[in-house]
């Protein structure tokens, strides 16, 4: 990187690295068995402030790209210690630990990230000294709602996760990182934000896990709740929330632990659509995947071909059952139950792989994944 992009990429204006921005409060012991790690340096020297942990993961909020662009650039190029301390205003509202847990873009992630940055949570936000007032995970947006969800189900703790990511790279003109990695920093730190399960702050919006999605490619608005809306508002006065999350089993309310787990179930995606055949179906279950979610039309109506795949093949995985229609939800038929398919409610198919992968790990009962989808 030449010194010219690393100034734009770390101060948008000036290096702010070993300026008093980073300035260091010190030390402290850190729950590890890894000896490289067994310290958390804390970035920042206000006493006075929260201390926010910033779990950073790469995407297009840490990317590097050629000076101006705002879609020519390599996602996951910026380590998270540099991308914090190239934002001097984050400390105006929170002391700073920054942890790498992975550099990629979202499209990348896999279960091994998702268990690390879960596992990683519980840690910090179960740590006395330094309490940790909240979490901040910058991240890719192309799979940020599924990594937010899945923190939802698995971080048991009241204080906040917020996931934040950019439309625009470092380094391109009029880049919006800067003041959404601020502003999930002010969420993760206001009192007023425990309580509210795992979000997704941009675009100075507040968007609860369970109904977020990315609506665009290239807006700095490209996160939505659909109808319900957004949880609140980070406004430069205050935080801001005017409702509460749609479910209340999510974090320190959920039952799933994924604590010392190192792999999930496998759980696929097949999509319905006219003519769609019960090929794909086939495939997951004959490659040995442990449920499948259909991604059907209005109440669930799939195609006849793969419906009467479906029925013929009586197969002894969950099946579950969503819609395209993003603001509704599936409603629970007799027949569904009694061809051993659960209704997906109104989750969306990316998140409902989530839920029942998790849900995998806890039961093999028809019954129990039909309250689990229910509750969650």
């Amino acid at each position: 990187m030449s010194k010219h992009n690393r100034r734009t990429v770390l101060g948008y204006s000036a290096a702010a690295i070993g300026a008093g921005a980073a300035g260091c409060l010190g030390s402290v012991e850190a729950s590890s068995d890894d000896e490289e790690s067994d310290e958390l340096e804390i970035l920042g020297d206000d006493p006075d402030l929260p201390v926010v942990a910033v779990l950073a993961t790469g995407g297009t909020i840490a990317a590097e790209g050629e000076e101006g662009d705002l879609t020519d650039y390599a996602a996951g190029e910026v380590e998270g210690a540099e991308l914090v301390s190239g934002v001097p205003e984050i400390f105006d509202h929170a002391n700073v630990v920054v942890e790498q847990i992975a550099n990629v873009g979202s499209s990348s992630i896999t279960e091994k990230e998702l268990l690390d940055l879960a596992q990683r949570a519980n840690e910090l936000l179960s740590k006395d000294d330094p309490e940790i007032a909240g979490v901040v995970i910058p991240h890719g947006t192309n799979t940020l709602e599924e990594t937010t969800w899945f923190m939802n189900l698995t971080v048991d703790s009241k204080k906040p996760v917020v996931s934040v990511g950019a439309a625009r790279p470092p380094t391109a003109l009029s880049p919006d990182g800067p003041l959404n990695l601020v502003n999930a920093v002010r969420v993760a730190a206001a009192e007023d934000a425990q309580e509210k399960g795992a979000m997704v702050v941009m675009n100075d919006e507040i968007n609860a896990a369970r109904d977020v999605t990315k609506s665009n490619t290239y807006r700095v608005s490209a996160f939505r709740s659909g109808e319900l809306g957004v949880l609140g508002y980070a406004d430069d006065d205050e935080i801001v929330f005017n409702r509460e999350p749609t479910s209340s089993r999510h974090t320190y309310n959920s039952e799933f632990d994924v604590s010392g787990i190192e792999e999930l179930p496998d759980v696929g995606i097949v999509m319905s659509h006219q003519e769609a055949s019960g090929v794909a179906l086939d495939a997951l279950v004959e490659e040995g995947y442990d449920g499948v979610v259909v991604h059907g039309h209005g109440n669930g109506a799939i195609a006849p071909d793969m419906n009467e795949t479906i029925l013929e093949e009586d197969y002894d995985i969950p099946i579950v059952l969503t819609t395209q229609s993003y603001n509704s939800r599936i409603q629970h038929s007799e027949d569904d139950l009694e061809e051993g398919i659960i209704s997906g409610e109104d989750l969306a198919p990316l998140k409902a792989r989530i839920l029942l992968r998790l849900a995998l790990k806890e039961t093999d009962e028809f019954d129990e994944f039909v309250r689990i989808f229910k509750e969650y």
